[in-house]
């Protein structure tokens, strides 16, 4: 009888093909499973918000921000404005502002001048109405200032929780870390639903309605700058910003996942970032890439930059510098 070795299967082919479980192939189909266990989960959320009264149905049903149509973003907008009015006693002026053309945002920091003092952090936290319970809640700040002994370049011998009144030390350097809106941005490679996204203008934003919760971002990011809302906002109406974007300051929902925006409310319509401002030794600066003669253009060519985790190839928009 004539075989034909096109039909035949070698003993090679069986063994790869009936594999015995082992340890290392149980933990890793063991692994996938549980993955995928975390990521149904995640896309159940919504669904229990739903049934809890966190959310609407039209919040259910909502598109994806760009899908969005230019008279349902208004009508959207509207909606969360009445919310906020509704459940805060505030009445918020909701804008969505476009990336401006031409315009690539930077920001530099100058380790030499910071003191440490967290107004930035502070500022942020007004600005951006930010949950909290009190003026120094540093849990949800956007910002993370990082008390570090001078020569120390390891960020794991920091000290985040340190005396803000007792600052400056003689033997210690200032390091605030906050969102660097990278151009290789991990956290919005990994997200499963692309809630999150990098705008043309340089800025990494997060549909808020779109988020599930389910935090693979905040595990990508190397600079560790998202923040979860693990509880409905803590905001006294007082304190409430009423100058809100879509897609920046508004009030955001319990369960997603928030982060800095390097203020787009602001910065979009040709103001400074909150957390500039209030800087009293003028540490901060922050401009137009694109623009040669802007400030952040000749930090980057004339002063000493220094990159923070440079080796992780996310090609951050966030720079330090020393004076020279």
């Amino acid at each position: 009888m004539n075989e034909n070795p096109q039909n035949s299967v070698s003993p090679k082919t069986i063994e790869q093909v009936y594999q015995p479980v082992t340890r290392r192939t149980f933990l890793k189909g063991t692994a996938a499973a549980m993955a995928g266990l975390a990521g149904l989960v995640a896309a159940l959320k919504p669904l229990l918000a739903l049934e809890r009264g966190e959310m609407t149905l039209d919040d259910l049903l909502q598109k994806h921000y760009r899908e969005l149509k230019p008279e349902e973003l208004q009508r959207i907008l509207r909606e969360l404005e009445a919310r906020c009015a509704r459940e805060h006693g505030v009445q918020p002026v909701i804008r969505d502002l476009k990336p401006l053309p031409g315009v690539e945002f930077g920001y530099a920091l100058n380790l030499t001048r910071c003191i440490g003092c967290r107004k930035c952090a502070h500022a942020c936290l007004q600005e951006n109405n930010q949950s909290r319970s009190s003026a120094d809640d540093i849990e949800m700040s956007y910002i993370r200032v990082l008390e570090l002994k001078k020569g120390a370049i390891n960020l794991e011998e920091s000290d985040l929780y340190y005396n803000p009144q007792t600052v400056p030390q003689k033997d210690k350097y200032y390091m605030p870390v906050q969102c660097h809106q990278c151009r290789e941005a991990p956290c919005t490679k990994v997200c499963p639903v692309q809630a999150t996204w990098q705008e043309a203008d340089g800025i990494v934003v997060v549909d808020y309605n779109w988020c599930i919760g389910c935090r693979y971002c905040m595990a990508a990011c190397p600079y560790d700058a998202r923040r979860f809302n693990y509880r409905k906002p803590n905001l006294q109406s007082a304190r409430i910003n009423p100058n809100q974007s879509y897609l920046s300051n508004r009030i955001r929902p319990k369960g997603v996942v928030e982060k800095c925006t390097f203020c787009l409310h602001r910065t979009r319509d040709g103001k400074y970032p909150a957390c500039l401002e209030v800087c009293p030794t003028g540490a901060r600066v922050f401009g137009n890439l694109l623009d040669p003669d802007s400030e952040i253009s000749y930090i980057l060519k004339n002063k000493r930059v220094y990159i923070l985790k440079e080796d992780v190839g996310t090609l951050p928009r966030f720079y330090y510098f020393f004076d020279q």
